[in-house]
């Protein structure tokens, strides 16, 4: 019998080293695949609290500013929430373009706390309805948002309050206020 020793001694490792180029290779396709499925999940997510905020601020920004007395401190909040969004990347910045010291999570923050300062301000609840019905806030807190909770009080069991009356096309508005 002709045996290399040398041969078996090495056996092990490699064995190790072929698995370790196999398992390199394919994870390297599907972790990319996979990345970028995640990817443009979490950037839909982001972009869609996104809107909701702005969308919030400019309803807001023409409603104070049709009021005969506009609150400036309101004003200044709505303004600085709109160009903190402003300022959010609408393209995915690249290595070689773009500022590399943009730090995405810290200005999502940034916005997040000027948007419950706005809503503080106007003494409304801050919340974010997703696509799918459910609130945001309510998940953040591990609260289930179809179930009333203490702070809902009795109301909580049935209708919601509605903010505005809805009237029909032909009345008029002459005798209604606004009240924020």
């Amino acid at each position: 019998m002709d045996f290399d020793l040398e041969e078996l001694v090495n056996v092990e490792q490699a064995f190790y080293e072929d698995g370790y180029k196999d398992g390199f290779a394919h994870g390297r396709i599907h972790g990319s695949i996979e990345g970028r499925a995640l990817g443009r999940e979490k950037g839909f997510e982001m972009w869609e609290e996104l809107g909701f905020y702005e969308g919030f601020a400019i309803m807001w920004k023409a409603i104070v500013e049709s009021q005969a007395v506009q609150d400036e401190r309101t004003l200044n909040h709505i303004r600085h929430l709109l160009e903190l969004i402003a300022q959010f990347p609408r393209e995915n910045p690249s290595a070689t373009d773009g500022p590399a010291d943009l730090d995405i999570p810290k200005l999502f923050r940034q916005i997040r706390s000027r948007y419950k300062l706005l809503c503080a301000t106007l003494g409304v609840r801050p919340t974010l309805r997703a696509a799918d019905g459910s609130s945001v806030s309510a998940e953040r807190d591990g609260v289930d948002p179809s179930e009333p909770t203490a702070r809902d009080g009795p109301r909580a069991q049935g209708a919601r309050k509605n903010v505005w009356a809805v009237q029909s096309p032909g009345e008029t508005l002459a005798n209604t206020e606004l009240n924020f």
